[in-house]
C-alpha cells in the first residue's frame, strides 16, 4: 500500500474549442459549406487536394473571427498570415492542414464567467485563430452496422474552424461547463455559428494536470492530459471530473506523474482512455503557406466589425435585471437569442411595461412559436402591436391569459391596433363601475343560496358567486367583479 500522502492539491484545466463558423463556402474554396449532406457530396479539387490547385480565403470567415475575438476581450492583430500544419491522415487528402501558428487572429483576452459561489471568474483567452477543419472518419457502417475498415467522408474537411484556446484557469468542472456555455451563446448571438454539438459545429477538449502538495510539502506536477472531442456540456463536466480523479489517484497509487498523452472519453464505461502520447508543435513541421497572402486589419475594417457586434448577452441580462426589473431568469431567456431580445427592447421603447412585454413574449409567444416551429423573432410580430396589447391587460381592458393569448395569435396574421382585435373577437372587458353593481345587485336578488353558503364560511362559494356574475353580464373586468363583489359582502 502507498504510504503517499495528499496534503492538498490543485486543478489546472485549459480549454480549446473548435466552432465550425457559418459560411455558406469552405474555408478556401468555394465547395458548399453543409450539414446532412450525401457523404464526400461537398468537395471539389482545392479540398481533394489535386495537384494544380490553389486556396482563395474567405473573407467572412475573418471578420466571424475577429467578432468573437473582440467580444472575448482579445486583441485582434493588425497584421497575420497562414501556415503550413504538416500530418497524415486518412481524413486530411492535402497531407497539411493550412492554420495560423506564431501570429494568430486573436490573442491576450479576458472573459467572465460566474462562479458557483455567486463570484465572477475570470478566464485568460491565450488565443484563437482561423483554420480549416479536417473531414471526419466514420468506424461502422450506415444504420450502425460494425465493420472491420474505416470509411472516410470529407464533407467537413476545408470548413472554416475558429480554434479558440484559453491559459489554464479552470478550477473545478463546473467552470469549464459554463464557460463552454456561454461561448456557445456568445457564437449564436453573433450569428457566426449554429453552435449545435450534435452536429459538430462545437467541439471541447480540456487540458488538464495537477500540482499535488505532498505530507511534507514538496509539489509534483502531473503531466497534462488532452481529452479530445467533447461534443456535449455533459460529457465535458463528466470527463473533466473524472479525469481530475483519475490523475490523482495514479499519484497516491504508484507515483507516477504520466507523460503529456491525448485522451478519449469512454461513454459507455464514462472513463477517459489513453490514445496516444502527445506531439508537440515541431513535430508538425509548420512553415508560412506560399500560395495565401497575408492578412491586413485596419483600423477602418475593425471599426465596423465592432459595431457591428452591439450588446452581447451577458451585458443584456444584466441590464435587464437590475435596470429594467426582470427576474434572472427571464432576463437569461430574452438575452440569449438576439432577435428576440431586440423585438423585446423595441416593444418597450413602444411604449410598455417591461414585465408585461416579458410575460407576453414568455407565455403566449413562446407557444405560438412551438406551435409554429419557428422561433420567437421570425414569428410576424411587431412590437407597437405587442406594446398595445400590453398596455390593453395593464388597463384591465383585457384578461392576461387566454384572451391576451387569442388577440396575440390574430397579430399574427393581422397587422392591425390590439383593441380593434379584442373587440373583434369579443374579449374586451368593461370596466364600467354602474354596470358591474347591476349585475351583483341582480345577483344578490336570484341567487340566495350561493350567497348564505358563502356568509356561513365557505369561502369557495365565492368563486361560483363571481362565476355567475360573469355569465349572467359578458365582458364585465373579473378582477373589478372580484373587489366590488367582497365589498358589497362584507
Amino acid at each position: 500500500m502507498s504510504d503517499r500522502i495528499c496534503k492538498f492539491y490543485e486543478v489546472l484545466v485549459g480549454l480549446e474549442i473548435h466552432i465550425q463558423l457559418a459560411t455558406r463556402s469552405k474555408m478556401f474554396t468555394a465547395a458548399p459549406n453543409a450539414f446532412g449532406q450525401p457523404p464526400n457530396s461537398l468537395v471539389d479539387p482545392q479540398v481533394l487536394g489535386l495537384p494544380g490547385v490553389l486556396p482563395v480565403m474567405n473573407k467572412r470567415a475573418v471578420e466571424y473571427s475577429i467578432k468573437v475575438g473582440l467580444a472575448l476581450g482579445c486583441q485582434i492583430a493588425p497584421f497575420t498570415k497562414w501556415d503550413r500544419k504538416s500530418y497524415y491522415y486518412p481524413d486530411l487528402p492535402k497531407n497539411y492542414q493550412i492554420s495560423q501558428y506564431d501570429l494568430p487572429l486573436c490573442s491576450s483576452g479576458t472573459f467572465d464567467i460566474p462562479d458557483d459561489d455567486g463570484s465572477t471568474k475570470t478566464i485568460r483567452i491565450r488565443r484563437a485563430h482561423l483554420e480549416e477543419d479536417a473531414g471526419k472518419l466514420i468506424h461502422e457502417a450506415p444504420g450502425g452496422h460494425p465493420i472491420d475498415y474505416t470509411i472516410v467522408d470529407l464533407n467537413r474537411a476545408g470548413t472554416p474552424l475558429l480554434e479558440i484556446v484559453t491559459e489554464p484557469d479552470f478550477t473545478t468542472p463546473r467552470q469549464v461547463t459554463t464557460f463552454a456555455q456561454e461561448l456557445q451563446k456568445i457564437v449564436q448571438y453573433l450569428g457566426v455559428s449554429e453552435g449545435q454539438m450534435q452536429m459538430g459545429h462545437m467541439r471541447f477538449e480540456p487540458n488538464i494536470n495537477l500540482h499535488v502538495t505532498d505530507q511534507t510539502g514538496v509539489v509534483h506536477r502531473t503531466a497534462i492530459t488532452e481529452i479530445k472531442n467533447l461534443n456535449s456540456f455533459s460529457v465535458l463536466e463528466k470527463a473533466t471530473a473524472y479525469e481530475i480523479q483519475r490523475q490523482l489517484h495514479q499519484w497516491l497509487e504508484t507515483g507516477a506523474l504520466g507523460q503529456k498523452s491525448t485522451y478519449g472519453w469512454d461513454d459507455a464505461r464514462e472513463i477517459t482512455v489513453h490514445q496516444r502520447d502527445k506531439e508537440e508543435a515541431n513535430d508538425y513541421r509548420y512553415f508560412p503557406d506560399p500560395d495565401l497572402v497575408p492578412v491586413i486589419v485596419d483600423d477602418t475594417w475593425l471599426a465596423e466589425l465592432k459595431r457591428q457586434i452591439g450588446e452581447l448577452p451577458a451585458a443584456r441580462r444584466k441590464r435587464y435585471v437590475e435596470s429594467v426589473g426582470l427576474s434572472p431568469v427571464d432576463a437569461a431567456t430574452l438575452a440569449a437569442d438576439r432577435h428576440t431580445g431586440d423585438l423585446f427592447d423595441q416593444s418597450v421603447a413602444a411604449g410598455a411595461a417591461p414585465k408585461r412585454v416579458a410575460t407576453l413574449l414568455l407565455s403566449h409567444g413562446r407557444r405560438l412559436a412551438n406551435e409554429s416551429g419557428k422561433p420567437l423573432a421570425q414569428l410576424n410580430l411587431k412590437p407597437n402591436r405587442i406594446a398595445e396589447l400590453a398596455n390593453l391587460i395593464d388597463q384591465n381592458k383585457i384578461a392576461p391569459a387566454e384572451p391576451a393569448g387569442k388577440v396575440l395569435e390574430r397579430l399574427l396574421q393581422q397587422d392591425a391596433p390590439a383593441e380593434q382585435i379584442a373587440s373583434e373577437l369579443g374579449l374586451l372587458q368593461s370596466s364600467d363601475t354602474s354596470a358591474i353593481e347591476a349585475a351583483i345587485e341582480a345577483l344578490i336578488a336570484q341567487n340566495p343560496k350561493p350567497l348564505q353558503d358563502y356568509k356561513s364560511g365557505k369561502q369557495a362559494a365565492f368563486g361560483a358567486l363571481v362565476g355567475m356574475v360573469m355569465k349572467q353580464a359578458k365582458g364585465l373586468n373579473p378582477k373589478l367583479v372580484q373587489e366590488r363583489l367582497k365589498q358589497k359582502l362584507g
